[in-house]
Parts: structure tokens; C-alpha cells; sequence
């Protein structure tokens, strides 16, 4: 009998030694991920960020292992950027909105048109009341919000009144996400003029440091992992644009008197959100059809 007890005894030291040693592989397995150094010197759109304070730092470099980690979503950004970016830049220029603003839509949607849980949509996530304010057309049949053109202006005229309201582009960042009256009111009670000195929601306090790490990583990626050959990018596909004056009870009949099909239509036109288009007097639509890209060559 005590035979056997010492045996069962060896048994489960000799089990706890190997389940030490597994746990400790995987941790030492996991520290090849830890982010290699990147530059403290850091800004966003022109404005510095003080990672002089210790609290800045830490904030900055849980956002940098989280995207150098989140591999799959990172990834699938910088593919993206290649087909986005090069509508979203030129726009933010003509509305001299600093060209770091497109990784906010980065942040916002991982630049597809998400749906959030509390109703915002589109690549710049727009609640409906808002999109109609900034002259978008929110309806059962179109949903501008969809539109990238579009709804990027929209978020300039945005991010303008709240660059003339705070004095600061980092601040105009953070009230798209906590709002201007919110940020406001914190700045108020808490008497200080600066993001990086707010005590904010745990939401808005990330924000900002989201954008600066996505920014980081995407601008130097190979730097950080993500090797993507060119041709791995995705990218537009040329397109002929068409105005249409008149309503289309069909748009899938449509589709095929264009020389494309229902499913092909609507991916170049998302804000498109029912099976037809109803086109009252004096508006129109423009509507894209690609001319190339999804036939055999």
C-alpha cells in the first residue's frame, strides 16, 4: 500500500513538472511577439504626442502589441488601405483635413461598411440622425452612409467644426468617438485643455492611441511582420459611372442591360439597400458600373 502511495506521489510530481515546464514554453513561446522597439517620437497630424509621461507611454504600447498581435484584422487593413486610401486621401486634402484622419476609418471599421450594434454604419460609422445632418440621405432605399465618397466628406465637414471648436486636431479625433458636447463637458469639469491630460471612458481614452499605433504599423509594416507582396493587396477595379434620372422598379433587370449582374452592382454601389431605386423629380443618382475585373481575360 505505501508502494503504491509513493508511486501515485511520483506520478503527480512528476505531472506537475511537466505541466510547469508546458506553461512556461507557452510564455516563452509568446515573447517572440513582443514589440520590437518602436520610435517614442510620435505625433498626430502634426501635433506631438508628450510619451515623456508615463502613463502616455503605457496607453501607446498596449495599442502596439494588441494590433501587432492582432494579426488577421491588421492583415486584412493594410490589404484594404490599397483599394481605400486612394479614395479617402484626395478627399481629406481637398477639405485640408490632415491625411492621419484615415486612420481613424481604420479604427471605425476596419474599412468595410460594419454595422454597429447601436446602429451606426458605413466605413465612417455614422448614426443616421448625423449622416442626415452632414446631408446625407439615410432611407429604406439608399444609404449614403455606404457611400465612401460621400460619407468621407461628411466626416470632414465633422471634423472641421470640431477643429474650430477645439484648437486641436487630437481633440477633434477623440469627439468623433465621445462626442463633442462629451469631450466638452469632460474638459470642464476637470479644468485642463489637453486629450492626453483627460480622464475619459475607457472607449474614448483608447481612441487616439488606436489611431497612432494603427498609423505606426501600417506606415512601416514590414518593419513589424506584415510582408505583403503587392500583388496580395486588394485593389479598385475600373469603373464607368452612369446618371440615373429616372426611377428603376428592377435592379437586378438593370444590372444585366449594364452588362453586369444583381450581386456585381450592388458591391460597387452599397449604398443601394433595396431592389429598387425610386428617383423623384429633380434628383438624380450616379451609379457605378465596372468595366472590368470579373471576366476571364
Amino acid at each position: 500500500m505505501k508502494k503504491l502511495m509513493k508511486k501515485k506521489i511520483a506520478i503527480l510530481v512528476l505531472v506537475g513538472i511537466l505541466g510547469s515546464f508546458f506553461i512556461y514554453g507557452v510564455v516563452s513561446d509568446e515573447t517572440k511577439y513582443a514589440p520590437i522597439g518602436y520610435n517614442l517620437k510620435m505625433d498626430f497630424a502634426g501635433e506631438e504626442v508628450p510619451t515623456f509621461m508615463a502613463d502616455v507611454q503605457e496607453r501607446l504600447d498596449k495599442e502596439m502589441i494588441t494590433n501587432m498581435n492582432y494579426h488577421t484584422n491588421t492583415t486584412l487593413v493594410i490589404k484594404r488601405a490599397n483599394k481605400v486610401f486612394p479614395i479617402i486621401e484626395p478627399i481629406l486634402k481637398e477639405y485640408g483635413i490632415p491625411d492621419d484622419f484615415k486612420y481613424l476609418a481604420v479604427i471605425e471599421s476596419s474599412l468595410v461598411n460594419a454595422v454597429s450594434p447601436a446602429g451606426a454604419r458605413g466605413v465612417w460609422q455614422f448614426m443616421p440622425a448625423t449622416a442626415k445632418e452632414k446631408g446625407m440621405e439615410v432611407s429604406d432605399e439608399v444609404d449614403e452612409r455606404y457611400h465612401l465618397e460621400k460619407s468621407t466628406k461628411a466626416a470632414c465637414k465633422y471634423l472641421l467644426v470640431a477643429k474650430e471648436k477645439f484648437g486641436s486636431w487630437t481633440l477633434a479625433a477623440a469627439s468623433y468617438n465621445g462626442g463633442m458636447s462629451g469631450i466638452n463637458r469632460k474638459m470642464e469639469e476637470q479644468g485642463v485643455q489637453d486629450y492626453y491630460d483627460l480622464l475619459l471612458t475607457e472607449e474614448t481614452s483608447r481612441y487616439v492611441f488606436r489611431i497612432l499605433a494603427l498609423k505606426e504599423i501600417m506606415s512601416h509594416s514590414e518593419k513589424y511582420g506584415f510582408k505583403i507582396p503587392n500583388e496580395a493587396l486588394y485593389y479598385n477595379v475600373p469603373t464607368r459611372k452612369i446618371v440615373i434620372d429616372s426611377s428603376i422598379s428592377d435592379l437586378a433587370q438593370f444590372a444585366k442591360t449594364q452588362g453586369v449582374n444583381y450581386k456585381i452592382l450592388k458591391i460597387h454601389n452599397p449604398w443601394l439597400r433595396d431592389k429598387k431605386l425610386t428617383v423623384t423629380s429633380g434628383k438624380s443618382y450616379e451609379i457605378e458600373i465596372p468595366t472590368s475585373g470579373y471576366n476571364k481575360q
